[in-house]
């Protein structure tokens, strides 16, 4: 009897050490990405075309957000799929560029980049640097929970805003589902100089 009892304390401690390590994975692969997609990013703003992270890497940098208010700082990726996700927030296929008409969309995962758009309040500012360097800054002033099918929630046209998609709720134990949890921001107005 106390032969199986060490063998189940063994096994059941086993069995938490993988658990946790498996659960610490995620978090620390998408934070030694980020520090790899930087140095990416230094190589887009220096003019190259598409300069991957790393040799396999099938997605680049696009863009920089930046909510100065929650300390981030992420590398926005070409790419919006499951697996770039998994390595920074990416730029939604066919959505406009950082300053341009229309709506740029950029979707996180709920549980490490984008876990910070649980405290994200109306008013938060939000930057997205583009390649060339020009810093857009935009107003968080509004938050929406939609259906993940309603693919046409965001209008391609009109002015330059900017949209932040996460899957919804934030404390959900299974990944994906079907609702999704959108920040909208607007432009700021252009901050106007007192004259001397």
């Amino acid at each position: 009897m106390r032969r199986f009892a060490r063998v189940a304390a063994v096994a059941t401690l086993g069995l938490g050490l993988a658990t946790g390590a498996t659960a610490a994975w995620i978090p620390a692969k998408a934070a030694l990405a980020q520090v790899l997609l930087e140095d990416a990013w230094r190589r887009a703003q220096a003019g190259e075309s598409q300069p991957t992270p790393w040799p396999w890497a099938d997605a680049w940098p696009v863009a920089r957000l930046a909510a100065p208010e929650h300390g981030k700082r992420l590398v926005v990726l070409s790419d919006a799929s499951g697996r770039a996700l998994a390595f920074g927030p990416g730029q939604l296929s066919g959505t406009s560029a950082p300053g341009h008409p229309g709506v740029t969309v950029v979707a996180g995962h709920r549980d490490t980049h984008f876990e910070f758009l649980r405290d994200l309040q109306p008013g938060d500012r939000l930057e997205l640097e583009d390649r060339e360097g020009v810093r857009h800054g935009y107003r968080a002033v509004s938050t929406a929970i939609v259906r993940a099918d309603q693919a046409g929630f965001v209008e391609r046209a009109g002015p330059d805003r900017l949209a932040l998609v996460t899957c919804w709720p934030f404390d959900a134990v299974r990944p994906g589902g079907p609702l999704r949890y959108v920040v909208m921001a607007e432009r700021d107005a252009p901050v106007l100089l007192a004259q001397p």
